[in-house]
């Protein structure tokens, strides 16, 4: 399913999916840069049990149409927000990986009363340094997404789980080498441009903030500038993972999920 949905004067259908009973609690799944919104089939199967799931696809990514970049932060969270009224949905969750953590802050400070709880996992407030966005955007439009794959998923994975489950990387690079060329450029650029440490404190969503210890994207100290600036945050470190844990460690992901919504303290 594709939602006609209003950025400035750009209009991106985003692609979506949506799970679970109607009259539940309702979970948004926003995705990382070069994903699309299967990179979450884990987590989405065990919380449609209790709750309405909401899956997209960033503009450029998965089933969503690209749009000319570049792309801004406040585009993306608008998007979202169009969304979010095309579905009824007055409040949500929100979980957010990467650039959809990015958007999940940015939602959370401009809109505290539509999100509920904040999950964010292996994202950052501002990423730098800048230069690195910009070359990254250019690559993807003079090569192209596939001559970024190999590369993404050895940030997104460990060596270990890449090498036992040779499956399940093939797939992620499939993945990323599918993700529009100028889709992927634009999002990076909204990535480049990103400073949310001067808005967290307007958070008031409860905040569980999961980092891979492995990590090279976004480490560990990332999570603990966000959760020093969201009033009450908390952090939880998963071992052997990088970048994507919900495909690397999906149990203990959707164990944090679930006991966050619940409105339980993290276990880990």
């Amino acid at each position: 399913m594709t939602h006609s949905s209003r950025a400035g004067d750009r209009v991106t259908p985003l692609h979506h999916l949506v799970e679970g009973p109607t009259d539940a609690p309702v979970v948004v799944l926003s995705g990382s840069l070069g994903a699309d919104l299967t990179m979450w089939d884990a987590q989405a199967s065990a919380l449609a049990e209790r709750f309405r799931v909401v899956r997209y696809d960033h503009p450029g990514h998965g089933g969503s149409p690209s749009r000319p970049g570049p792309y801004a932060l406040d585009d993306l969270g608008a998007e979202v927000f169009a969304l979010h009224d095309h579905l009824g949905l007055e409040r949500t969750h929100w979980v957010g990986l990467s650039l959809g953590g990015m958007v999940g802050m940015w939602l959370a400070a401009h809109a505290p009363e539509r999100i509920d709880r904040l999950t964010l996992v292996c994202t950052s407030a501002q990423l730098g340094p800048p230069e690195d966005w910009t070359e990254r955007a250019a690559a993807a439009r003079r090569d192209g997404t596939g001559a970024l794959a190999e590369a993404t998923v050895e940030r997104w994975l460990t060596p270990e789980f890449a090498e036992a489950h040779p499956d399940v990387a093939d797939r992620m690079k499939g993945m990323v080498a599918s993700t529009d060329d100028e889709g992927y450029a634009g999002c990076a650029e909204a990535i480049r441009d990103m400073d949310l440490l001067p808005v967290l404190g307007q958070v008031r969503a409860p905040t569980l903030v999961i980092a891979g210890l492995q990590d090279p994207s976004t480490p560990p100290d990332h999570a603990v500038h966000i959760a020093a600036g969201i009033p009450g945050a908390r952090i939880a470190v998963l071992d052997s993972a990088r970048h994507v844990p919900t495909v690397e460690r999906p149990e203990a992901v959707t164990e944090l999920l679930r006991e966050h919504l619940d409105g339980y303290a993290p276990s880990v």
